[in-house]
């Protein structure tokens, strides 16, 4: 295996371990509006993520930089052609962080209730466009023989990106109701597993649809494999969170995440920016890449730290592990 492949995996992962971690959390978020009842309950969804929201942007970070080192023609046209919903998507991800941390500075009722519903829509908008990157990214976009992009933001959405949206957006937000049923105790816990029931029907509805949809334009044997791993773990999932067993129905969930990311990528190779316009100026491993010598430091770079940030972030995890309910907030205002 060449370098180029090794870091077309890579990147995969980062991607994969991204929406893996993001996911549940643009998932408490949305469900700020959808679940909780009154501040205190908005209070405990926000304090299951509080300690590790951050950490999870760090491998969009990651994703995005070894994209531009590794593979930057790759990272030029995906940043110019995607420009406007990027830019949205990264605007999100700055007011968020922002309201996290303003949220409980004052105690004024609608100073937190202005955060909480910044907290919500910029929770919802990266979880539906990130769907819809990615449909188009699978489908193909309109790119020249100078490999740049050539569309309009109208041809980027079709149908087929639209209904990714749909389902990124849907899963993310069972994703987070499963989280929050494994995080919480008392009735959140128990409307967190109801409203993740009627989440995850809906969700295996449309994510049977994409996943087939994608199968049928560009799959293999392979991507057959991750299709029915990624279904077969959603409708899992439904039943561990119907029986009780949080941890399974998590666990579950973030294996749909897994497979179906792994899908995409397996029927993206080795293309990484398919063109609509002609096969021959697609982007793929080969023509996108940097050179050997960049690739190979990066290796070393990345085989040196990356065990660092796991075991670190994994131990953040294990540290915040236990369930909040309303009783254990303080009884400060703010």
């Amino acid at each position: 295996m060449e370098l180029h492949d090794v870091w077309f995996v890579l990147i995969a992962v980062l991607w994969t371990g991204y929406f893996f971690l993001e996911g549940f959390d643009f998932g408490v978020g949305i469900l700020t509006k959808l679940l909780a009842r009154d501040r205190p309950e908005k209070r405990v969804l926000i304090n299951t993520i509080g300690p590790v929201w951050d950490g999870n942007e760090v491998w969009l970070l990651t994703a995005g930089g070894a994209t531009f080192a590794a593979f930057p023609e790759w990272y030029a046209t995906l940043f110019s052609g995607f420009y406007l919903p990027l830019l949205v998507i990264l605007v999100c991800l700055i007011v968020r962080g922002v309201a996290f941390e303003y949220r409980a500075k004052r105690p004024e009722e609608n100073w937190q209730r202005n955060w909480e519903t910044a907290i919500f829509w910029t929770s919802l908008l990266p979880a539906f466009l990130w769907g819809v990157a990615f449909g188009n990214i699978v489908h193909g976009v309109k790119i020249d023989r100078n490999f740049e992009y050539v569309g309009t933001l109208g041809d980027l959405l079709h149908p087929y990106a639209l209904l990714g949206g749909l389902v990124t957006l849907t899963l993310f937000t069972f994703h987070g109701a499963v989280f929050t049923a494994l995080k919480t105790v008392g009735d959140i816990r128990e409307r967190a597993r109801q409203l993740a029931m009627k989440v995850g029907l809906v969700t295996a509805v449309l994510a049977l649809v994409f996943l087939l949809w994608t199968q049928i334009d560009s799959g293999d044997a392979k991507s057959l494999v991750a299709l029915v791993v990624a279904v077969a773990a959603l409708v899992t999932a439904l039943v561990a969170n119907q029986a009780g067993r949080e941890g399974w129905s998590f666990a579950l969930s973030g294996l749909t995440i897994v497979a179906a990311m792994a899908m995409l990528f397996l029927t993206l190779f080795p293309n990484v920016m398919p063109s609509t316009l002609n096969e021959d100026w697609s982007l793929t491993v080969t023509n996108a890449s940097s050179s050997p010598y960049t690739l190979k430091i990066m290796t070393w770079l990345a085989v040196i730290a990356t065990p660092l940030v796991l075991l670190y972030q994994g131990w953040t995890y294990w540290v915040f592990r236990k369930r909040i309910g309303t009783q254990h907030l303080a009884d400060a205002a703010h």
